[in-house]
């Protein structure tokens, strides 16, 4: 098992584990298995046996098909709670004249790793941002410079414990090894995104089943995260309640009839739901439809350009938009995305360093993550720390202290009142529980 890496996505709607193995024509999927999954809640392991239902039969079908024998794992993680906070580090430094080392940026990075998050919180990982030198403000990289100090600003990802707890127990239980816990839109992110768009700068919109999750770069260096607690779930949930039907011909209308933009929708077309043994046929207008699918996305895209704005780096994403994920399959999502943001907007597959010789069907949008995972387990990313012990005689003699570093101050603009939408009710207490813990933390 040396030459492979075993990836598992514990998704809402669905698990997916993925063995791949690294040539030099690029990485290659030699093991696939998927099967719906209950127990997951909004990206969350809740009910542990049930995950391990969805789970074990997987891992057996790949040792007896494949002849494959997965000890280690690389496992993605999410939920609604995952939070990204900007912290700084300062360092005084006895030897100005000395040069700054690598291995005296990297023991700052992983000195953030145990910086003090509140009780039932964990750092999952630490990405630096940029460094001052002395009187050298906002440098890229701070090895080979001099200077009497060095403050490191590093964004923290942060999840709660009882989730990543939950997430190691299955593992656990499921007779493997964890080799690593990856916060899911950073591995995704390997799977879709190019060079160009890491530098001239992205949001990469991962859009799932229980969650959506946003990734920002600017710079080829991770700026920010967020996770939107609802996906694509929640249109079928709207179309249940909606059209008056079951769940299961729910999520049938949604994926082979529905459409993001009513304005395309026949005015003269419907859809006739069977009835049954106590029901009449009905009839559904694809009209009615695509507009409870079309006010669904829209509250979805409000949160997500909440977020880009909260970043700062709205002005910064040369490369627009990228939509991943089960939820990017929806007919007319690119262009109701484009029309609504303004930004150039694209879907995207798993593609990046894939061979020729992986099977399509399984590069689809919803196997992002997992391809990423398998990404990882080879190439660890760059400016990318894992949460780890430290040890703490490297740091003796050392004078350090942890703050956490202002948010810049911005105008205020006055907010447009929009008509209200039943289905709007999420996207707004999820924006105004933002701003009451932004107004908390200024106080």
């Amino acid at each position: 098992m040396n030459n492979y890496v075993t990836a598992i996505d514990l998704g809402t709607t669905k698990v997916i584990i993925m063995v791949g193995e690294k040539t030099e024509s690029g990485y290659r999927i030699i093991a696939y298995r998927e099967a719906p999954t209950k127990g997951v809640i909004r990206g969350e392991v809740v009910n542990i046996q049930n995950v391990l239902d969805s789970l074990l039969p997987l891992i057996n079908d790949i040792k007896n098909t494949d002849h494959i024998d997965i000890q280690e794992v690389y496992v993605g993680i999410a939920g609604q709670n995952i939070q990204c906070n900007l912290q700084s580090l300062p360092r005084n430094r006895s030897r100005s004249e000395d040069l700054i080392s690598e291995a005296e940026v990297e023991e700052m990075a992983i000195e953030m790793t145990n910086c003090r998050v509140k009780e039932g919180e964990k750092i999952l990982h630490v990405i630096p941002q940029s460094y001052n030198v002395d009187d050298h403000i906002g440098v890229d990289s701070a090895s080979g410079m001099t200077g009497k100090s060095i403050e490191g600003i590093y964004k923290l990802f942060i999840g709660k414990t009882i989730s990543v707890d939950h997430s190691k127990i299955v593992i656990q239980k499921a007779g493997l090894k964890l080799k690593d816990l990856i916060l899911e839109p950073i591995a995704s992110a390997k799977a879709v995104l190019t060079e160009d768009d890491m530098e001239m700068g992205v949001a990469m919109v991962d859009m799932g089943g229980g969650t959506t999750d946003l990734l920002i770069y600017y710079n080829n260096i991770i700026r920010h995260t967020a996770v939107i607690p609802f996906g694509g779930n929640s249109i079928t949930e709207d179309l249940r309640q909606g059209c008056n039907v079951s769940l299961k011909n729910a999520e049938l209308i949604k994926t082979k009839y529905g459409s993001c933009f009513s304005e395309y929708a026949p005015d003269n077309k419907s859809l006739t739901i069977p009835g049954t043994n106590v029901t009449e046929n009905r009839s559904i207008p694809f009209k009615l439809i695509a507009s409870i699918i079309e006010a669904r996305v829209e509250e979805l895209i409000e949160a997500i350009m909440y977020e880009i704005k909260k970043s700062g780096y709205i002005n910064k994403l040369g490369a627009g938009i990228v939509i991943t994920g089960g939820g990017s399959q929806l007919t007319n999502l690119r262009q109701l995305v484009k029309y609504t943001t303004g930004f150039s907007t694209r879907i995207a597959s798993p593609t990046i360093n894939i061979t020729s010789d992986t099977p399509k069907h399984i590069c689809n949008p919803a196997a992002a993550t997992a391809f990423g995972l398998v990404i990882h387990g080879f190439e660890k990313p760059r400016n990318f720390i894992d949460a780890q012990p430290t040890n703490d005689t490297l740091f003796q003699g050392i004078e350090m202290e942890i703050s956490e570093v202002a948010p810049k101050e911005t105008s205020k603009t006055k907010q447009k009142q929009t008509k209200k939408k039943a289905s709007f009710k999420s996207a707004i207490d999820y924006i105004v529980g933002n701003i009451f813990e932004n107004t908390n933390n200024e106080a």
